[in-house]
């Protein structure tokens, strides 16, 4: 295992669960990414063994993220993609066997451990980036061009929602996680919401939220409301529902001039999902009776959604790794302090939910 991939050869890597986030996302933008090579997949579940096996030939197939760890010498990254519980531990065994890591999100499932992550990395001149994949969903490149273009005047309100219908609890690591252990759409789904405001808006703080459970057999929140201040001056409702029967918009940005309202989610996951690849050519590109609107009631026009990207993640990974990594000065795809912002935000939302006074966790 090299400090630093060399130039003429992939990054070796290795993926740790072939769940949803490891086998549709991870694997598929790995495996489309010629700077990378998949040499490695651990998931004990022997479904998913041998989908894995079918679809990743060349990799080798182990049932825990140890075996990988112990192959570290033949390694460059390791990405983790198991349940939020374990990324922590995952994290500081990869970084201290000499890895450069990939945590898909949350980052852990506190802001303390993923100090004590970013921190280790640091410490050692690993590269350290968490998997915010959803900063490249279309609708979110869309409306923050036509922020930041102008295009909206001055931004006061920023509406965003992930809602599903999914009345039942069907992974079985989801159905016994509690907050504790990172389960709970405020986790889950709120991490990409809270992620998304802050990239647009700035710094914030939480004035108001509500966490409730609705769905029997879960251990965690499925219905979630997030009030974001921003230091901006711009408020952000942020909402996730799991038990949504009838959706509202996914987004709405309100302006002094105008006003930006989107429905319908991002094709990037069901696309993969389906089998395709990031590769084909109509990846990422949303019909276009999905356009947002822009403008005010009576004058709006079409906004057609700009295209998904989610493989430049990898891409912007390749090259601070190929650039000698963390200390290369290229940008991360996703900074860990930022990552650490979010999970601050989260318990900053659970102490006012739950009627506590939030507290400094640092």
């Amino acid at each position: 295992m090299s400090t630093t991939a060399k130039m003429d050869m992939p990054i070796r890597t290795a993926l740790a669960g072939f769940g949803l986030s490891g086998s549709v996302f991870h694997a598929p933008l790995l495996g489309a990414d010629p700077e990378f090579s998949l040499e490695m997949i651990s998931t004990s579940d022997r479904e998913r063994i041998g989908n894995a096996e079918q679809r990743y030939p060349g990799a080798v197939v182990v049932p825990s993220p140890s075996e990988l760890l112990d192959s570290a010498e033949q390694l460059d990254l390791l990405v983790i993609a198991t349940p939020p519980a374990t990324h922590y531990g995952l994290a500081l065994a990869a970084l201290k066997a000499g890895l450069d890591v990939v945590v898909d999100k949350p980052f852990a499932v506190s802001s303390a451990q993923g100090r004590e992550v970013a921190e280790l990395a640091g410490q050692l001149g690993r590269t350290l980036t968490v998997f915010h994949n959803r900063r490249w969903d279309g609708d979110f490149i869309t409306a923050k061009s036509l922020v930041t273009g102008g295009l909206l005047g001055d931004v006061s309100r920023f509406e965003s929602r992930f809602e599903r219908w999914q009345p039942t609890v069907t992974k079985p690591w989801k159905a016994v996680a509690t907050a504790a252990d990172g389960g709970g759409a405020l986790f889950d789904l709120g991490t990409h919401l809270i992620d998304q405001a802050l990239e647009l808006f700035g710094p914030a703080v939480v004035t108001h939220a509500e966490l409730s459970a609705h769905r029997p057999g879960g251990s965690a929140d499925d219905d979630a409301f997030v009030v974001l201040q921003h230091h901006s001056g711009v408020i952000s409702h942020l909402s996730m529902n799991l038990l949504c029967a009838q959706v509202s918009a996914r987004m709405r940005v309100l302006g002094s001039a105008a006003a930006y309202t989107k429905q319908g989610l991002d094709p990037q996951e069901p696309f993969l999902a389906a089998g395709g690849s990031p590769r084909d050519p109509d990846y990422g590109v949303e019909d276009k009776e999905w356009a947002g609107l822009l403008g005010r009631d009576g004058h709006l026009d079409a906004v057609t959604t700009e295209r998904g990207q989610y493989p430049v993640f990898y891409r912007m990974l390749a090259a601070v790794l190929r650039s000698g990594g963390a200390r290369s000065g290229k940008p991360l795809p996703v900074e860990p302090g930022h990552a650490i912002r979010v999970l601050e935000i989260i318990e900053q939302a659970r102490d006012i939910a739950l009627g506590e006074r939030p507290t400094d966790r640092g």
